[in-house]
C-alpha cells in the first residue's frame, strides 16, 4: 500500500489541507483491490458474448440441419408435373405423396348451380313483395319474407348474404336493367340450389311478376384416374391421389394426360446449402476466438478449452460414416472440409446422389442410427439450450464466477464507503485543527502578554 503526504504549509499559518483530496488519495489504496476482480469480470462478459454468439449460430445450424432429419422436411417434399396443363394443373405434391406416375382423363368439369331474375328486368329502386325459399342441397330451407327492410333487388341481396346459408346473391345491372343473381357457395351436385315462391315487381304498372330461372345446375366433375372412374364435387381434386391437390381445366375425354410425382430434389439441395452455410457460419465463429482482435489483444476465447472441444466435435461429426444405407458419409453427398475447417458442397455430386440412391440420402439423414441422428446428437451437445451442452455449461460456470466476483466487489464498495465517511470526518476535525492554531496563538500571545505585562509587539 503506498503513502499519502498531507501538505498544509507552516503549521502555524492555518492554511489546513483539501481533505476531499487527500481522502481520495487515501481511498485509492482500497480500491486497488478491486481492479483485478473488475477485469476478470470484464474478461468473463467478454467471453459471455462470445459464446453466446456461438451458441445463436449454433441453434440456426441445429434448425437448418433438422429441416433433413424431419421426417416432414425437405427430403419428403414432392413436387409434380401435367403433360396437358391445359386440361389439368398441378397446385401441390404434398409430403406424404409418393413418387410415381399417373393417368388421368378428364370427362366432365364441374358446375356451380346458379339462379337469376334476368329473365324480369327492373329498376334497382323498384320496390319488391312476396316472399321466396332457397334450399343448398339437402340442406334446410330458408325463407326469405318480403318488408321494408328487404324489398328491393340490393336489400334484399344483402339479406340473403346476411343469412349466411352459402348462398353469394349480387345485384347485375347492364342497359337494360338489373335483375337479381344467386350462385351457390358449394360446388358440384351437393351445392345444388332448389327454389321455390314468387315476387312482384309493386313498382311497375301491372305489378308483374318477378320470377327466378335456373341459369345453371350443380353437377360434379368427372374423371378417371389410373382407370377407375371418379368423380367430384369440385374442379379442385383433393381426394384422388394421396398428398396431390390438381385442378379441372377442361373437360377433354379423349385425351390422357401424364401426371408425374417426383422427389423435390432442388428443394434437397437448397435445404443442404442452407445447412452448409449456417456450419460455416459456426466454424468461423470458433475460428474467429482463435486470434487477435482489431488492438492486438487475445480474443475472449483464445486458448479456451471450450473452442478446442467445438472444433474437435464439429470435426468428427461431419466425418462420421455409416453403413448400410448406400450413402455412408456426407462426402458422398459432395460436402468436403476446408484446410480452415468449413465446408463446400459440390451440386453436381449430391444431385447424382439424389437422382441415383434418393432413399439411401434419406436414410442417411434420418432414422435411429442414421449420420443425421449423430450429427443432432452433437449438436445437442454443443448447444446453449441444452443443460449439458458445451455452450450452456461453459456460461453457467461463468456466470457462477461472475456472481461471486459482484459480490466481492459490492462488499469491498461496501467497507470502502464506511471507511471513506470514517476517515472524512476525522481528517476534517484535523483540517479545523490546523486552522485554528493562528487563532490560539493569537489568544496565547494575549494572556502572555497580560500575565507578564510584556508586549511582546511593542517596539
Amino acid at each position: 500500500m503506498g503513502t499519502v503526504g498531507l501538505s498544509f504549509g507552516s503549521p502555524t499559518g492555518g492554511q489546513g489541507f483539501n481533505v476531499a483530496t487527500t481522502v481520495s488519495q487515501i481511498m485509492s489504496n482500497y480500491q486497488a483491490i478491486e481492479t483485478p476482480w473488475k477485469n476478470q469480470l470484464t474478461s468473463l462478459q467478454a467471453q459471455d458474448t462470445a459464446l453466446s454468439t456461438i451458441g445463436t449460430d449454433l441453434s440456426s445450424l441445429s434448425t437448418a440441419f433438422s429441416a433433413l432429419t424431419n421426417f416432414q422436411g425437405a427430403l419428403a417434399s414432392k413436387e409434380g408435373s401435367s403433360s396437358d396443363p391445359s386440361i389439368l394443373a398441378i397446385t401441390s405434391a404434398g409430403t406424404s405423396a409418393v413418387a410415381g406416375s399417373h393417368t388421368i382423363s378428364v370427362t366432365k368439369l364441374a358446375t356451380t348451380s346458379s339462379w337469376s331474375t334476368s329473365s324480369t328486368r327492373i329498376a334497382a329502386t323498384d320496390t319488391l313483395a312476396g316472399s321466396f325459399s332457397v334450399q343448398v342441397g339437402s340442406g334446410a330451407a330458408q325463407t326469405f319474407q318480403l318488408n321494408s327492410s328487404n324489398n328491393t333487388l340490393s336489400s334484399l341481396a344483402a339479406a340473403i348474404n346476411n343469412a349466411g346459408i352459402g348462398v353469394s346473391a349480387n345485384v347485375i345491372t347492364d342497359s337494360t336493367g338489373s335483375f337479381l343473381s344467386l350462385v351457390s357457395g358449394t360446388s358440384g351436385s351437393a351445392g345444388n340450389l332448389t327454389l321455390s315462391g314468387s315476387l312482384t315487381d309493386q313498382t311497375a304498372s301491372g305489378t308483374p311478376a318477378v320470377n327466378f330461372t335456373q341459369a345453371q345446375a350443380g353437377a360434379d366433375a368427372q374423371l378417371t384416374v389410373d382407370g377407375v372412374s371418379l368423380t367430384s364435387g369440385s374442379n379442385t381434386v383433393t381426394n384422388a391421389i394421396p398428398g396431390v391437390t390438381f385442378q379441372l381445366l377442361q373437360a377433354n375425354p379423349s385425351t390422357q394426360v401424364q401426371m408425374e410425382i417426383t422427389n423435390n430434389t432442388s428443394a434437397v439441395t437448397g435445404t443442404v446449402q442452407s445447412f452448409v452455410n449456417a456450419y460455416n457460419t459456426v466454424v468461423k465463429d470458433v475460428n474467429a476466438q482463435e486470434g487477435n482482435d482489431s488492438s492486438g489483444k487475445p480474443e475472449p476465447l483464445f486458448g479456451s478449452s471450450t473452442i478446442a472441444l467445438l472444433q474437435e466435435k464439429l470435426g468428427a461429426a461431419i466425418n462420421t460414416t455409416t453403413s448400410g444405407s448406400g450413402i455412408n458419409g456426407f462426402g458422398a453427398l459432395g460436402i468436403t472440409i476446408n484446410n480452415d475447417g468449413t465446408l463446400s458442397l459440390n451440386t453436381d455430386t449430391l444431385n447424382s446422389a439424389l437422382n441415383q440412391n434418393y432413399q439411401g440420402v434419406v436414410n442417411f439423414f434420418q432414422g435411429a442410427s442414421s449420420g443425421g441422428m449423430n450429427f443432432s446428437n452433437v449438436l445437442s451437445g454443443l448447444s446453449s439450450s441444452s443443460s449439458t451442452g458445451v455452450i450452456h455449461v461453459t456460461l453457467k460456470s461463468n456466470a457462477a464466477q461472475e456472481s461471486a466476483l459482484n459480490a466481492s466487489i459490492t462488499n469491498e464498495n461496501s467497507i470502502i464507503a464506511t471507511q471513506t465517511a470514517k476517515i472524512t470526518a476525522e481528517l476534517n476535525s484535523a483540517n479545523q485543527t490546523l486552522q485554528a492554531i493562528p487563532t490560539l496563538l493569537s489568544e496565547v500571545s494575549v494572556m502572555y502578554s497580560a500575565i507578564t505585562g510584556y508586549n511582546q509587539y511593542h517596539p
